[in-house]
């Protein structure tokens, strides 16, 4: 970063660096790429970031040699130990003083308190935020993002924040994860609720259309309801976010030591279920056809 944070961030300033274009993260990175930023991107299939490179983004050989080149560095990656492998083994130790780095991905919070404090041993900064609103939020700028870390490097990258969404300061490190896996249990829960209601009523010879219609207005209507509803009475599980993720999403909240959770629980059961029926690569919505097949549909 030329000169000392907090130097305001501008597109013609800032080198942006990217990893992570899968359905998510290459939405988030395409809006920033489209606001103007110089954006680097590394991917282990360089093939897969053609699109990106013919937007105007540049491909780097190595993580080493985005560090090394990059003034903040995004991450929306897929596990834990994905994160801890590649930000806190690979990244951080090639990092330039004043770098910050910004992990989108749902991950654990002592890990990314652990990331924070190793950041801070090398001068630089580690911001942990998560983010909610699936691949229309992303491709539309509207996701809600929970920040963790420093409130003053939270509030610097806010140009870009601004750019995929909403940020909303959750307080100290490793907090941002925190609200996230809360964020999950609720929308578990909501998707398993709107599978349920979505069966019974083709049981009870409702037009499922016109259900949803017909609730969305009242109490049972919810962002979940209007960005789900209709994907799952048309069979659509392309992936905003795979159920194998909200696996581990929940299994942080449930198998942690926080507090009993038994819907979330339950909840993680059915999207299990997801996955032992070879279903993890599909869209969250489609834990409906888990309750499908416990009702023989």
């Amino acid at each position: 970063m030329s000169g000392q944070f907090p130097d305001p961030i501008t597109p013609t300033r800032t080198r942006i660096g990217w990893v992570g274009i899968g359905v998510m993260g290459g939405a988030m990175a395409s809006r920033l790429i489209s606001a103007g930023y110089s954006v680097s991107i590394y991917a282990r299939s360089p093939s897969k970031a053609a699109s990106f490179l013919s937007a105007g983004a540049n491909l780097v050989d190595s993580p080493a040699d985005l560090a090394a080149s990059c003034d903040v560095i995004f991450t929306m990656i897929g596990h834990p130990s994905d994160v801890k492998s590649l930000v806190l083994d690979t990244l951080l130790p090639s990092l330039n003083p004043n770098t910050v780095i910004v992990d989108h991905t749902s991950s654990d919070p002592a890990l990314a308190r652990q990331i924070y404090e190793s950041a801070l041993d090398r001068r630089c900064y580690a911001i942990d935020a998560p983010v909610s609103g699936g691949d229309v939020g992303a491709r539309l700028g509207k996701l809600a993002i929970f920040a963790g870390g420093d409130v003053e490097v939270a509030e610097w990258l806010r140009p870009l924040f601004d750019v995929l969404g909403k940020v909303s300061y959750m307080g100290e490190a490793g907090k941002g994860q925190s609200c996230k896996i809360a964020n999950q249990i609720v929308v578990g829960g909501g998707l398993v609720g709107l599978s349920e209601g979505l069966v019974f009523a083709e049981k009870a010879g409702l037009d499922k259309d016109e259900f949803v219609e017909a609730v969305k207005g009242g109490a049972a209507g919810s962002m979940v309801m209007e960005l789900f509803g209709k994907r799952m009475i048309a069979r659509d599980f392309r992936p905003g976010g795979f159920a194998e993720y909200m696996v581990k999403d929940l299994g942080m909240g449930v198998d942690g030591e926080v507090v009993v959770l038994p819907g979330a629980a339950l909840s993680k059961q059915l999207f299990s279920a997801m996955v032992g029926n070879g279903d993890g690569k599909l869209g969250t919505q489609g834990v409906i056809t888990v309750i499908e097949r416990i009702n023989g549909i």
